[in-house]
């Protein structure tokens, strides 16, 4: 055995045993979280975390590879047929189990049951599977995703064919954004079977899961629904603007792009006589990763998409964990496995994904080129973030190859009453408001010792004038500071 193979400390694949412990469940229940994932080595005679090995005397080490391999072989459930043998390091005998990765998940502890015997991996560790997992891995087993699972309800033909058009409809207005000039072909109900987002039984047509989700019922599943927030500083600690939108999801995929689009910087470039306007962030790599946050995420977990904007970046997080088999470092170069395999195939129809694995590639490129910082992808608990950085700079305006007979210098606009016709209450208010944009109205009346209405009748003043803009609902919305 290659003595590098095996000792670069305990990762998530390779577990370390000095013996064998008198409670076999210690090692078993890492055998069953190889199984459930992406298989893994259990090395017997070496002790974790210093390396040091101590190895097995030769009368004794077939005995103990056999306990090994028959107490895994008795206690689990799908049986799991581990492959142990003996290695020679430094004259001292090892062995090394390996437990391939399991086809009929979950593998679970035969005496715990499915639910308190189902164990699984998490960065580097071996855990009990809470109940969404342990769903995931019932999916898996039967090789299917929770998008193509068929309901008990039956649609008609007439309800099917209204889908088809709708989706038809929007492929077309996202193919004329996009500049697509090949026609856009119509699907109907054999498209919707064929990518599993109907079944058909002898009693009629039967949605899944993923029809649903096109479909918008959120009654069925209230947790499909994206959270979207725009806020003041790095932090969530004062909102500028918050929504929340429900209905089919591909439709909440531009609600939350537009969302974005309301609160981005425009950076304007005059280059000639033209003009071009181009959003600090680029807005076709955001487009996909909203979508691909629908495709990846879980809908088995009671958690929503969010997507938050603060000054220094935006954060889009989906619920799920990055499917064990996958890291970083390869979804970087393209590497994918999608979640939700029916409705992948109804977005790249509608051209809401360009391809498989595309999407994080191209973040990173379209970061580069326009000078940002490089985005981050972050597994945490339950959830897959993506952070892409802003500038860091307000809306500016770049001029190029001006023309000469152009004057250099443009008037400004100028407010409609300058500051020094301002009482000095309101300017009072104006000061609070440009240290905190999240004051109510409450909070000024208490502070400047004035009535409600005069308060109100302040703010009205300088709104109209152009001192003062409200941007967000009147629960979570900001005040921002113009002049």
């Amino acid at each position: 055995m290659a003595e590098q193979t095996y000792f670069g400390g305990e990762n998530k694949n390779i577990e370390y045993k000095q013996d064998i412990p008198d409670d076999h469940s210690k090692f078993i229940k890492s055998a069953v979280a190889f199984a459930n994932g992406i298989g893994g080595k259990l090395v017997f005679g070496v002790v974790d975390g210093t390396l040091e090995v101590t190895g097995f005397n030769k009368d004794e080490i077939f005995a103990k590879q056999d306990a090994i391999t028959n107490a895994i072989y008795d206690s689990c459930e799908p049986k799991i047929m581990p492959d142990a043998t003996v290695h020679e390091i430094n004259g001292k005998s090892v062995i090394v189990v390996d437990i391939p990765a399991g086809m009929q998940t979950p593998y679970y502890i035969k005496s715990l049951g499915m639910v308190d015997g189902t164990f699984i991996r998490v960065s580097g560790t071996t855990q009990l599977a809470d109940k969404v997992s342990l769903q995931e891995l019932i999916l898996k087993g039967t090789n299917r995703s929770y998008d193509q699972l068929a309901t008990e309800d039956v649609v008609t033909e007439e309800q099917a064919e209204a889908l088809c058009e709708r989706m038809y409809k929007h492929a077309k207005v996202v193919a004329e954004r996009l500049g697509i000039t090949e026609p856009v072909r119509r699907v109907g109900i054999n498209q919707l079977l064929a990518w599993k987002l109907l079944v058909k039984r002898s009693d009629g047509l039967h949605p899944t899961n993923g029809y649903y989700l096109l479909d918008g019922r959120n009654d069925l599943m209230p947790y499909a629904v994206v959270q979207c927030g725009c806020f003041k500083g790095s932090t969530r600690d004062n909102f500028i603007d918050r929504k929340e939108f429900d209905g089919p999801i591909d439709n909440q995929i531009e609600e939350a792009y537009n969302f974005l689009l309301r609160h981005l910087n425009m950076e304007t470039t005059i280059e000639g006589l033209y003009r071009k306007d181009e959003y600090e962030l680029p807005v076709n790599t955001i487009r996909e990763l909203l979508a691909n946050a629908y495709c990846n995420r879980s809908y088995l977990a009671e958690k929503k998409i969010q997507v938050m904007l603060y000054n220094d970046r935006l954060e889009i997080t989906s619920p799920g964990r990055l499917d064990e088999d996958l890291t970083v470092d390869e979804l970087r170069t393209g590497v994918s496995k999608i979640r939700n395999k029916a409705l992948a195939m109804a977005f790249a129809y509608m051209f809401l994904v360009e391809g498989w694995g595309t999407g994080i590639p191209k973040m990173y490129e379209a970061a580069k080129k326009y000078g940002l910082k490089e985005p981050e992808i972050i597994t945490q608990g339950y959830s897959f973030r993506v952070n892409l950085f802003r500038k860091g700079t307000k809306s500016s305006k770049k001029v190029k190859n001006e023309p000469k007979d152009e004057p250099k210098d443009e008037p400004k606009n100028e407010p409609k009453n300058e500051p020094k016709n301002l009482t000095e209450r309101q300017r009072n208010i104006l000061k609070l408001l440009s240290d905190d944009g999240s004051l109510t109205i409450e909070n000024l009346t208490q502070r400047l010792s004035a009535s409600k209405s005069t308060i109100k009748r302040d703010l009205s003043y300088l709104k109209d004038n152009g001192f003062l803009e409200r941007e967000g609902g009147k629960t979570y919305g900001m005040w921002v500071v113009l002049n």
